[in-house]
């Protein structure tokens, strides 16, 4: 399912609290948990994550590990008790790909549970939540994009080749591979990236349209 552009896959199990997912191993009795796409949108750039070892043993509604970032501290919290037979030593590394690939390659831990049955009480699959999810998508106006930004230019009132200018100017000092978010409010805006993209060999990845604004995803790729 997809709100306000934000993805929540429909073959797995929602704490609606804590903003993490489940995905149940009925056979083996055992789950793995991720952060949602509210959660990596309400941190912003998330560029710590610690994990807690294999082994250990938790309790529902207890920390199994932490994110943080420039504007966000916070614990992600484990829905069902257990022990923990495996973290993602990835995210340690690589902790964006809590925000760009949260559902898959953003795993946090796969845990072993005694109490199945028991456990998925408290979890939802998202027909039954997506309520409670579009509620807090707009109330913390997150909008969801194809790569999460590492940067954003809001250029309202500027003519595209002004933007432009500013655009290759910012692309000389960033890294390749870095992402950024622009909004644009040239009617011309769309057509002009396109151009420049060709131009400069640079990744358009997303092209949105609200209201009278262009939103466009770009990565730096060389």
């Amino acid at each position: 399912m997809e709100i306000n552009h934000c993805v929540f896959p429909d073959n797995i199990l929602y704490d609606t609290e804590n903003f993490v997912w489940v995905d149940f191993d009925r056979d083996k009795q055992q789950a793995t948990i991720g952060i949602t796409t509210i959660m990596g949108h309400i941190s912003g750039k998330i560029h710590s994550i610690s994990l807690k070892e294999a082994g250990a043993s938790v309790e529902s509604g207890r920390s199994i590990g932490t994110v943080e970032s420039l504007r966000f501290f916070n614990a992600v919290r484990t829905p069902i008790s257990g022990r923990i037979l495996e973290t993602n030593r990835e995210l340690i590394s690589q902790p964006r790909l809590a925000n760009d690939l949260p559902y898959t390659q953003g795993w946090f831990a796969r845990i072993e549970t005694s109490n199945f049955e028991e456990e998925i009480k408290n979890l939802q699959p998202i027909e039954n939540c997506h309520e409670r999810m579009a509620s807090v998508i707009q109330a913390h106006h997150i909008n969801c994009f194809s790569a999460f930004p590492d940067y954003e230019m809001f250029e309202i009132g500027v003519e595209c080749a002004a933007t432009i200018a500013k655009l290759n100017q910012l692309f000389k000092k960033i890294a390749a591979g870095t992402v950024l978010h622009l909004v644009s409010d040239d009617t011309t805006s769309d057509l002009e990236m396109v151009r420049w993209s060709e131009q400069t060999g640079q990744k358009v990845l997303e092209t949105r349209r609200e209201g009278n604004l262009f939103h466009f995803i770009v990565r730096k790729t060389n």
